[in-house]
């Protein structure tokens, strides 16, 4: 699943206390909430295993226990749906926004959450 390792990775920096707090109004929700929804569990429980110190896979099988097991095809719909997120969607405008408020908004190539996310986090110091 290819948001899930993100998510996880967010609620540990936000833990360590190094999430950029541009961050911070979107945890627990968006993509966390799909993904999470998606899973069949609560957030704030996943956020409870990451806390206590469970690693990715630990809290991948937790997820199939407490909430469903994904078999291939969910596997595919979910990235597919993910890695195209705000490609001529729903989010595109939101997208745009946050291109703005980022200084990318000259930035063609992205296009897609997932790019917004990856260019985001380069510059970043």
């Amino acid at each position: 699943m290819v948001y899930f390792p993100r998510m996880l990775d967010k609620i540990r920096l936000l833990a360590a206390g190094e999430l950029p707090p541009d961050y911070h109004a979107n945890l627990g929700r968006a993509m966390d909430q799909r993904t999470c929804r998606f899973l069949h569990v609560e957030y704030a429980t996943v956020a409870e295993q990451v806390r206590a110190g469970a690693t990715d896979e630990e809290i991948w099988r937790w997820c199939a226990q407490h909430g469903r097991v994904l078999n291939e095809v969910d596997l595919m719909i979910y990235n597919g749906f993910s890695i195209k997120r705000g490609l001529k969607d729903e989010v595109s405008e939101e997208l745009e926004k946050f291109k703005k408020t980022s200084g990318l908004a000259g930035r063609a190539d992205i296009q897609t959450l997932f790019d917004y996310f990856d260019a985001d986090e380069k510059r970043r110091p």
